[in-house]
């Protein structure tokens, strides 16, 4: 398995910088859950006594590996909420930036939950989401099971995946961070899809937080289904709830499609 992310943040660096080793890498750039995280880990590390993690936009601009830094700079901070503004950069080449919305809880007469859990297998009940070795390193951070939808480049799929994911290592690492770091594991929706392997890059994410409480540990489920694709571009909807069916994170993800 190689660093787990909590070594890599225990061995953080002056100024939050970061070694992205190579087990991380996603092709030629680091998987995108992890520079998403370790935005976050540098911004808590920078900032302290922050309200929980709300929501957050990010944008890949760029490849990064070994050695990054994180800087981070507050936008605003009022009596309730605080914006952080958060780069990931190797050298002088931005690779991540995000915009973090940190607030704290208040009194509302509004109680809703309309976010439900697909029914599903238990993880124990579903099939291995790789047979053999993962094929992207990252992925060996991680296990995975399939619920429904299909494998990558199987053909078998209509645009709408449910995945298990846990991290094998979740020691050290603070519970949003966790969160992040999960929450972009599975493939684009449309790759099941696909007859043959081809090259994607997820250009912009946005995720809200959807329980503060959330540990990170433990068994997901990350449901990713596709609205629109045309053009070498896909645009989907996702959410993630834990083992027991809670809802923890919900977002969007633009993707640009190679083939």
């Amino acid at each position: 398995m190689g660093t787990s992310l909590g070594a890599m943040i225990a061995a953080t660096r002056e100024s939050a910088g970061y070694t992205i080793t190579e087990e991380w890498m996603q092709g030629r750039t680091t998987y995108g859950g992890l520079s998403a995280a370790l935005c976050l880990a540098g911004t808590l590390q920078a900032h302290a006594d922050l309200q929980p993690l709300r929501s957050a936009q990010i944008a890949f601009i760029g490849p990064a590996g070994g050695d990054v830094t994180v800087q981070s700079r507050v936008l605003r901070q009022g009596r309730s909420m605080t914006y952080i503004e958060a780069d990931l950069s190797q050298g002088d080449a931005l690779a991540t930036r995000c915009l973090f919305a940190f607030g704290s809880p208040r009194e509302s007469v509004i109680r809703l939950d309309r976010f439900p859990m697909p029914v599903v297998p238990a993880p124990d009940a579903c099939e291995l989401l790789w047979r053999k070795r993962a094929p992207l390193n990252f992925l060996q951070q991680f296990d995975a099971r399939m619920a429904y939808g299909g494998r990558s480049a199987d053909g078998t799929g209509d645009g709408d995946i449910a995945y298990w994911f846990r991290l094998r290592d979740p020691s050290g690492i603070p519970p949003a961070v966790r969160l992040l770091a999960l929450a972009d594991t599975p493939p684009p929706a449309v790759m099941p899809m696909f007859t043959a392997f081809a090259p994607i890059s997820t250009a912009t994410w946005q995720i809200e937080v959807l329980d503060t409480q959330a540990s990170g540990e433990g068994w997901h489920l990350i449901r990713s289904t596709a609205e629109t694709g045309a053009d070498g571009y896909t645009s989907q909807r996702m959410g993630m709830w834990d083992e027991g069916g809670r809802p923890v994170l919900a977002g969007r993800q633009m993707v640009a499609l190679f083939g």
